[in-house]
């Protein structure tokens, strides 16, 4: 299989070669992992993430003990190719072991002193079992050799003494140091350089950790630096390890935002150099791209471990090295009279709130940058040594939404940010960090709705303002939804000039851990520059594979669509009725009745059944035929009923107790009313009711009317005033378009709100001839609907029976011909006739106000 053949350029070429040829000029996100050549009796598997590793080698004789080898295959989450993910599994593990039984040694375990001096312990014990294992130090052993002369009781000042050595050059230590101790290499870069740290008595234990689990059954050389600054951080946080699990970004994960940000160009403008045929002109470009490599900076303004840094550093070390070797002619040769690297951590700057964090990214890119040294080391003699480590200053530690980042690094010398800010929602912000959002954006009156990663995207916006930076950032996809893309987009699209290059709609970022928290996330791309190409990845599911699309505009919706934006309203535009939410009950659940309970108290107080009504919610309406819950409706109760039931005024005692505990002045004032839900929109007399969160799998959101005596919760909205001509406007095609365009998501759940969906929707005008056949359409919709009333709302549209689906596509055409609209509009096209009529009719609104 070594055996060259001549190719269609006159290249000699081995089957290896000629499969990597192609490979390297595909797109980086369709590169495979593997090539594998055979020749019916050996199997030669090449791993493309280690390209100047040896082949490994799979013998058909012994395929049926060798099978599980191949497994990668057929099976991508097989051991062999998730290795070094599991590897830093087993690192956080034993980090996390050291970390419980170190804490247990400090005399006040619980203060911050002490937590701040075990994690710089605990980096400083794992740098030192890495650089043993990575050949950093002087013997493969020495620090394991080193501590093995101690018992327990004296390894605390082992490690003191040694702490001071490797923070000390060796023309400055003292001449008589024990030979164990000078052998050991200055280390320096601030790694070892604070002696204030508490180190905390050793026992047999902790040392048997060390040495045993630690250096002895443990190969640290291999873990990867991306993902083992996360599991790191994790393991050594509070407020992580308090979740139950570690947590890192799958590297999967950090190359949907940096592949089409930066690195699929980069790899494609090599291989095009590549493929010239020339070779002095050749070189010289590859000198010039490898010269443009260690001038690219990247920032990222909420770092914590340092994993999209640290990922992006080894990839453009990855692709310096091919530069490398192709210079090199894949020959060995020496680098003794000019390092031939040039890429640089010195290129990587972060800001990070936490202290911690920052270290555990800085101990993260010395590491990556050990790993790539001695890539780069099979490639070509690299005389100098990798210590003493180079002081990395640019992972600030700091309040990325209150520091100025042009003191972190000059926006004209910078040249990507990216980024995963906190995922924190509005409703969760403390007022110090919503104080923050408030003040980026000047005080807006919408700006006390927005979430936190909203900051980032602001000061991103002022920072790029008349540069060429490019942004892409990871983000809850509540920020293209709802509420919040009127006050977050309105001034980036307007004051800042901002053009989206590039987006993932929502999809699932699940994060690598023991127990994982799923998080519905978009990523966006965007400068002030605009992009020729432009393109959008959509996910039928939000775990499946996302497919690019190539667009025209990209707008803050992620939709190929113009930048027109939706602003919640506080009362209907375009219509006369009224959507409201159901009624707020803030009774601590004192209200609710079960079945059981239900019948307990009429049978105490007969006079109570008429003040006992069904109570429903967006969960109890699509999933149930009958009544599940019930509450207690009092507000025309008479006292004397009320007070004949002792457990009825237990309750009301309760719910007053709970609402005077609130810290919402409103709240506490209804504690007078306690007989009362907070508020109570509902009238005597039937409603309509929309779920206000509903699959994103259905094509209608279900919707019925309900009778005066069902109570609605306030997970559900309510018409009060609906009737069937309504229903069918609202259930058709056309605002289920416009629905699935403006609202909300929870998870990918369709959030229906009233400021943003319903009163910005445009009504067609009521033409009469129109108005009948809609109104008889939807009394269809209703008729059929209750033909199935044997099954719940969840289900009859999961299972769409035809008589339903005939009458719903009956009323989508009455509609959509009340609009004037082609009823074979598709639903990009009828979106865009949507928008346009908006548009026309918020300008029309405008010029009546300024009249």
């Amino acid at each position: 299989m070594s055996k060259s053949s001549v190719q269609s350029d006159g290249s000699k070429l081995t089957p290896y070669l000629q499969a990597k040829r192609y490979a390297d000029q595909l797109p980086n996100s369709e590169r495979p992992r593997w090539i594998v050549v055979s020749n019916f009796n050996e199997f030669h598997i090449h791993d493309l993430e280690h390209p100047f590793d040896e082949a490994e080698i799979v013998y058909l004789k012994d395929l049926v003990r060798d099978y599980h080898r191949l497994g990668f295959l057929v099976d991508a989450n097989k051991e062999n190719i998730k290795a070094q993910a599991e590897i830093s599994f087993k690192a956080g593990d034993i980090v996390g072991q050291l970390y419980d039984e170190l804490l247990k040694q400090y005399r006040d375990p619980s203060s911050p002193e002490t937590l701040k001096s075990l994690n710089k312990l605990c980096v400083r014990i794992v740098f030192c079992l890495y650089a043993e294992d990575a050949g950093l130090f002087v013997n493969r052993n020495q620090f394991h050799d080193y501590l093995c002369q101690f018992d327990a009781k004296h390894v605390r000042n082992a490690l003191i003494e040694l702490f001071q050595v490797l923070n000390t050059p060796e023309t400055e230590r003292d001449p008589y140091l024990e030979e164990t101790l000078a052998n050991f290499p200055y280390v320096n870069g601030g790694l070892f350089a604070d002696e204030e740290i508490e180190i905390p008595q050793m026992n047999e234990e902790i040392v048997d950790l060390i040495l045993r689990k630690g250096s002895q059954n443990f190969d640290w050389s291999q873990i990867s630096p991306t993902i083992f600054g996360s599991l790191f951080e994790s393991t050594l946080n509070p407020e992580t390890r308090k979740e139950g699990g570690m947590h890192y970004t799958s590297v999967e994960n950090i190359h949907k935002v940096i592949d089409p940000l930066f690195l699929d160009d980069l790899r494609k403008e090599l291989n095009d150099i590549r493929a010239l045929k020339t070779e002095r002109t050749r070189n010289e470009r590859l000198s010039a791209y490898q010269n443009k490599l260690s001038t690219l900076k990247f920032l990222d303004p909420a770092c914590g471990s340092g994993n999209f840094l640290t990922e992006t550093y080894l990839c453009l070390r990855r692709l310096e090295n091919e530069v490398i070797s192709i210079l090199s002619y894949g020959q060995m040769t020496m680098g003794d009279i000019v390092n031939p690297i040039k890429v640089s951590i010195e290129q990587f700057y972060g800001i990070e709130i936490n202290d911690f964090a920052v270290s555990v990214a800085q101990t993260a890119l010395w590491i990556a940058e050990s790993q790539m040294r001695q890539e780069t080391a099979e490639i070509v003699y690299l005389t100098d040594d990798y210590l003493p480590l180079k002081s990395l200053n640019h992972i600030v530690e700091g309040n990325a939404l209150t520091i100025d980042w042009h003191d972190v690094v000059p926006n004209t010398e910078l040249s990507y940010i990216v980024g995963n800010p906190p995922f924190w929602g509005a409703s969760k912000l403390k007022e110090e960090q919503k104080s923050e959002i408030v003040s980026l954006f000047n005080n807006s009156s919408y700006s006390r709705s927005l979430d936190y990663v909203c900051g980032w995207y602001i000061k991103s916006a002022q920072y790029i303002d008349g540069t060429n930076i490019k942004v892409a950032l990871v983000s809850t996809n509540s920020i293209t939804q709802g509420e919040q893309v009127y006050p977050l987009w309105t001034p980036l699209l307007e004051q800042y000039r901002i053009k989206i290059n590039f987006a993932h709609q929502t999809f699932r970022w699940d994060s690598e851990a023991t127990i994982k928290a799923h998080v519905y996330v978009v990523i966006i791309a965007f400068s002030q520059n605009e992009n020729d190409n432009k393109f959008i990845y959509t996910y039928e599911k939000v775990n499946a594979k996302g497919v690019r699309t190539n667009v025209q505009n990209i707008s803050p919706y992620l939709r190929d669509e113009r930048n027109i934006l939706v602003a919640s309203q506080g009362r209907p535009l375009f219509t006369k009725y009224r959507l409201t939410k159901g009624n707020q009950a803030s009774d601590g659940k004192h209200f609710q009745l079960t079945p059981k309970d239900r019948e307990q108290l009429i049978k105490q107080t007969p006079e109570l059944e008429q003040y006992i009504r069904p109570y429903i919610g967006a969960k109890d309406y699509l999933n149930e035929i009958k009544p599940s819950r019930y509450c207690l409706w009092l507000k025309d109760a008479p006292l004397s009923i009320i007070a004949k039931n002792k457990e009825v005024m237990s309750r009301l005692d309760k719910i007053r107790e709970n609402r005077l505990k609130s810290t919402a002045k409103q709240t506490r004032l209804k504690a007078d009313t306690p007989t009362e839900f907070f508020s109570n929109p509902q009238k005597e007399k039937p409603y309509l009711l929309i779920p206000r969160a509903s699959s994103e799998n259905r094509e209608w959101i279900p919707m019925s009317f309900m009778g005066a005596d069902t109570i609605a919760s306030d997970a559900v909205s309510i018409v009060t005033e609906a009737n069937e001509y309504l229903y069918g406007i609202l259930i058709s095609r056309v605002h289920m378009t416009w629905m699935r365009a403006v609202c909300g998501r929870l998870e990918g759940r369709y959030r229906y709100s009233g400021g943003v969906v319903f009163n910005n929707f445009v009504f067609p005008n009521e033409n009469e001839d129109f108005k009948e056949k809609i109104t008889q359409s939807a009394k269809k919709i209703i008729e059929v609907r209750q033909k199935h009333s044997d099954c719940s709302p969840s289900t009859l549209y999961k299972l769409m029976p035809k008589d339903l689906l005939d009458a719903h596509r009956d009323n989508d055409r009455q509609v959509m011909l009340a609009y004037g609209f082609d009823p074979n509009l598709t639903e990009t096209e009828l979106l865009e006739k949507l928008f346009e009529l908006y548009e026309k009719k918020m300008k029309e609104l405008k010029s009546k106000s300024n009249r």
